[in-house]
């Protein structure tokens, strides 16, 4: 996602102070634009790029920022840069796997607002929102609640409830998602596609607020979640047709070790069929935590084939950050 500070969405769309309940140009200062670079080396650099951008939201009085993971992973440098042109530089404090949340220590003072956290889980679909990006009003929208519901990513991903907005924010990693009060709900991650009223539509997806409260002081104290960490099996999975397809495997993963082959179509796990991708991921995380080995039946060229793959730890592949 890359950032052309020259565009602006038409002033219909922008949120307007006669049409907010909250301090607009607070919330405006209160999101920095995030820029990182990472390693041609790193083990995301190939899948997630070298130079990453986005936003990110100062959630607190010290300026910590919170954004999606994915733009710090394996980061070895990180600027923030305000609405007033300062520019800092900043640590990656922290990123949790199972929420897709990351944050980042500014090593400067970044001299901005904060957000208040609000309840993702009392916003009900149809309700008004906006998604403030970097840059003040131009680069913010007024969007709806249009859904609430799980939501599953090829790369062993769920939650169990996330929220999608329309229209949708074409720069939308780390955005900020803030309800009529002005609270924060929300932090950008995906841009997708679903059916409303029988058409297509492109929407925003976004990490509820609420997944942060339980974590937050471990991944402030120890840069992860307190749970322990899932297994992994380095295999990202996509669901055509209803068949659960291996598309790609990480390289040296376990699935790779195990033998698993892109083409590979899942019919089960531990002798129990699975159906769609939610149902897949959650049948690997009922054995165990990382290190459990995971039996899995698939179907290759027409055969039926059963292997056991030893998952890990996704973060014992990961460039670890340099403390400073």
């Amino acid at each position: 996602m890359s950032e052309n500070p020259s565009w602006a969405f038409p002033e219909a769309f922008q949120p307007q102070p006669d049409q907010t309940q909250f301090d607009l140009e607070r919330a405006f200062d209160a999101v920095v634009l995030v820029r990182s670079e990472i390693p041609d080396d790193a083990y995301s650099a190939a899948t997630l790029g070298t130079e990453r951008g986005g936003y990110g939201a100062v959630i607190r009085e010290d300026g910590l920022v919170l954004t999606i993971g994915y733009l710090i992973n394996e980061a070895t440098q990180i600027w923030l840069t305000t609405n007033r042109g300062a520019s800092v530089a900043g640590y990656p404090l922290a990123y949790d796997q199972a929420t897709g949340f990351g944050l980042i220590q500014p090593l400067g003072k970044l001299a901005v607002p904060h957000l208040q956290r609000g309840v993702a889980s009392d916003v009900k679909v149809g309700d008004s929102a906006f998604v403030i990006g970097h840059g003040g009003r131009a680069h913010s929208l007024r969007t709806r609640v249009i859904a609430k519901h799980e939501f599953a990513g090829y790369w062993e991903y769920v939650l169990d409830e996330a929220l999608f907005t329309a229209p949708a924010h074409p720069q939308w990693g780390g955005s900020a998602l803030l309800d009529a009060q002005g609270n924060l709900i929300g932090i950008g991650s995906l841009l997708v596609q679903q059916e409303v009223n029988g058409e297509p539509l492109h929407v925003n997806m976004f990490v509820p607020i609420d997944l942060l409260n339980p974590i937050l002081d471990a991944m402030l104290n120890t840069g992860r979640s307190p749970h322990p960490p899932r297994p992994w099996l380095g295999m990202s999975t996509q669901d055509p047709g209803g068949k659960l397809m291996v598309a790609r495997l990480s390289p040296d993963g376990p699935a790779s070790r195990a033998g698993v082959r892109v083409g590979d179509v899942v019919l089960g796990v531990g002798g129990s069929s699975v159906n769609g991708l939610v149902d897949f991921f959650r049948a690997v995380w009922r054995l165990g935590t990382a290190g459990v080995e995971v039996p899995l039946t698939l179907s290759r060229a027409g055969d039926v084939l059963h292997i056991v793959v030893k998952s890990a730890d996704r973060n014992d592949f990961l460039r670890k950050p340099k403390l400073h």
